[in-house]
């Protein structure tokens, strides 16, 4: 089942449950995923479908954060826009498990005393492991803490 199905599934239900926040937010969810799905023109295949959720949530809190002091309407409605929308996002890795990719990319690559000339090998190899399963932040962080 695909997030736009799984997304209108839920749509439904929460018109029938007359949820009209949850209702709103999976409608605007859904008309992103139609119109990436639309742009190109085929089907989104679920890296594309995780892109566009985290895009959404990622739009969702820069609203949030860039709201005023005083308007706390704003910033609760984002909260419960963040709460849906994050029922669909994909599982974010762990520390632990980026560790691992890291050090399964080291050994593929024959690296034993990783330096600061060998990151750009290694983020070459190792970012499209993760995309969309990790924070490139994190990522970039964790192996700058591991060529020191």
């Amino acid at each position: 089942m695909s997030k736009i199905e799984e997304v209108r599934a839920q749509m439904v239900a929460a018109m029938k449950n007359k949820d009209r926040e949850r209702k709103e937010t999976l409608s605007m969810l859904l008309a992103a995923l139609k119109n990436k799905a639309i742009d190109k023109r085929a089907d989104l295949t679920e890296a594309e479908e995780n892109e566009v959720i985290k895009k959404e949530i990622k739009q969702t809190q820069e609203t949030m954060d860039l709201a005023p002091a005083d308007r706390e309407d704003i910033k609760e409605e984002c909260s419960k826009r963040l709460a849906v929308l994050k029922e669909f996002a994909p599982e974010e890795m762990s520390e632990e498990q980026i560790r691992a990719e890291i050090s399964e990319v080291l050994n593929g690559l024959g690296i034993t005393e990783p330096t600061g000339k060998d990151k750009g090998k290694i983020m070459k190899e190792l970012m499209p492991r993760v995309k969309g399963r990790a924070d490139g932040a994190l990522v970039n962080r964790l192996v700058g803490e591991l060529l020191k």
